[in-house]
């Protein structure tokens, strides 16, 4: 029975998922340290209580960065107290979680930009800047 004499579901008891989950993140999190690969880990494809799930996000807590995007939905990304573990929630349509995960990276892949970005965002600037430096036709200097 839960302290308000209620009888406990699946939703709220505690299964110890989320200290299971410690353990592989802080495996990963060495592997990584030590130049091996990157690692990901979907929350929604593991069976966890909502129990689970808050003491994971306890336990692992926030660091300095936090991100939030607006691409194809919003998106909420953070790294833990733990340099290189990466909490990253993806909404769906009316702020439902359409995915969620932990990446275990040194930055996730969805803030990197694309190169073809940065191609279009350097021809973008150069044509700009080639603007900006056109000579004022001699009509209008002569207002100035």
């Amino acid at each position: 029975m839960t302290a308000d004499g209620a009888t406990p579901t699946l939703y709220d008891i505690s299964t110890g998922m989320a200290m299971s989950l410690m353990q592989e993140i802080a495996e990963r999190l060495g592997i990584l340290a030590e130049g091996g690969e990157p690692h990901a880990i979907d929350l929604l494809g593991i069976p966890m209580s909502k129990r689970d799930r808050d003491e994971l996000e306890a336990m692992l807590g926030r660091g300095e960065v936090e991100v939030t995007l607006d691409v194809a939905g919003a998106s909420r990304l953070w790294e833990t107290q733990y340099s290189g573990v990466w909490w990253i929630r993806h909404f769906g349509e009316g702020e439902r979680v359409a995915s969620e995960r932990i990446e275990i990276v040194p930055v996730p892949e969805i803030l990197s930009a694309h190169r073809l970005d940065m191609a279009a965002a350097a021809r973008r600037l150069s044509d700009e800047l080639a603007q900006a430096n056109e000579p004022i036709p001699q009509e209008e200097s002569a207002h100035v």
